[in-house]
């Protein structure tokens, strides 16, 4: 850990501040403890909280957990029903598991000890009010000063903004969103009769406004049901998620938690950083535009932002800082951005035509084997575009 000496006194840098815990905070925050960088974490909540999310661990996001992490899985899916605004359900099977399903509270917390366990210090109840690369609150330019809403200032040498799709890190660093769903959910405690029927097994249903499916994940003896389509929609997708529940026969169980929240996509042309400071996962609007999936982005753009983070820490002057940070943005966009690509075509076209991606799913054995492949990580959107021209080709046709 270095310092900093002034006329009254020294002042503690920290290598890299990380701001949020999260799944991309926590990967950042592991990232460069593990590389034997001081690293603080901080996050404006009391861990374990909840978060408005599914809870799906697909390929990707098990492949960039880190080394010896244990998934709490509540489930293992090896089965999904396809729905059509609730029509012409067909229930397809796969005889290796195709995804697990965790609690974030649960999962979230995990990460953040692995994190700690590697070295990482965590501060929770404390809210980052702005970063400052200028001024008098900045020691030095290899300084970037991080203001708490009591006033109190921390320094870094690098700060990894991860707090989230309303995040004040992304609007220091000028994120530009092109993107933006409303995703409602509901956290439903059944009886185990109930339970059993879902077990292993996922809905996912294509719904009735344009970019909008639902979905039921089991837990045990919770599902966790849930809808998303575009913001501006508000008071339709609040049905849509009422109808839903009713459908399924389970309207009649209190729900224990209902929550709502946004989910934003970052533009093509939107920053990555500025100066000594990066974004990932939801801050950076890193997630993939069709599925609105975020985990394997947040946990994949964390790593990254965390190993980036102690290259600018080390930088000793802002040339060598930039340096670095471009090369961050090359990373995330040669991975993660062509996914993204891909993902915005398949919406574009999902959402003129829902029966065309729920006719090839459960009727089109390709379309069924590349889904397998996708959600147990042995390839993506991105590289079965790229290796099999005909699927690019179809897709072309279908942009027109």
């Amino acid at each position: 850990m270095s310092s900093e000496n002034s006329a009254d006194d020294a002042r503690q840098v920290w290598d890299v501040v990380v701001v949020g815990a999260g799944p991309a905070g926590a990967s950042a925050a592991y990232a460069a403890a593990v590389a034997g960088r001081s690293v603080l974490m901080l996050e404006k909540a009391d861990l374990p909280r909840y978060k408005t999310c599914g809870g799906g661990i697909i390929g990707p996001s098990r492949d960039a957990l880190p080394p010896g992490f244990d998934l709490p899985l509540k489930d293992r899916i090896g089965a999904v029903t396809f729905t059509l605004d609730g029509r012409f359900g067909r229930t397809r099977r796969s005889r290796k598991t195709l995804f697990g399903l965790i609690n974030r509270p649960e999962f979230d917390q995990r990460l953040v000890e692995h994190a700690q366990k590697a070295g990482a210090e965590l501060r929770t109840g404390v809210t980052v009010s702005r970063v400052e690369q200028h001024g008098p609150a900045v020691p030095d330019r290899r300084t970037v000063a991080v203001v708490l809403q009591d006033g109190e200032t921390i320094l870094a040498r690098a700060v990894v903004g991860a707090d989230g799709s309303a995040s004040r890190i992304g609007a220091h660093v000028g994120v530009k969103l092109d993107q933006v769903d409303l995703g409602l959910e509901a956290e439903i405690p059944v009886p185990e009769t109930v339970a059993e029927d879902w077990k292993g097994r996922v809905l996912i249903d294509w719904g009735p406004l344009p970019g909008s499916y639902g979905w039921v994940f089991p837990k045990g003896d919770t599902l966790t049901v849930g809808v998303i389509s575009a913001r501006g929609e508000g008071a339709a997708t609040k049905r849509y998620l009422e109808d839903f529940i009713a459908r399924l026969g389970l309207a009649g169980f209190e729900p224990s938690v209902s929550s709502g929240h946004l989910t934003r996509c970052r533009s093509d042309d939107s920053p990555l950083s500025r100066g000594r400071v990066l974004v990932c996962g939801d801050a950076a609007g890193l997630l993939e535009p069709w599925t609105r999936e975020g985990i394997s982005f947040a946990l994949r753009s964390g790593r990254l932002a965390g190993e980036w983070a102690v290259r600018i820490a080390e930088a000793h002057d802002a040339v060598d800082a930039r340096r670095q940070a471009l090369n961050y943005a090359f990373a995330i966009k040669a991975g993660l951005g062509v996914e993204m690509a891909v993902g915005r075509r398949l919406l574009t076209v999902f959402e003129r035509r829902p029966g065309l991606f729920h006719t090839a799913l459960t009727g089109f054995r390709p379309a069924w084997h590349a889904f397998m492949k996708i959600t147990r990580g042995t390839t993506t959107l991105g590289e079965i575009v790229r290796t099999h021209p005909v699927a690019g080709r179809v897709l072309s046709r279908l942009d027109r």
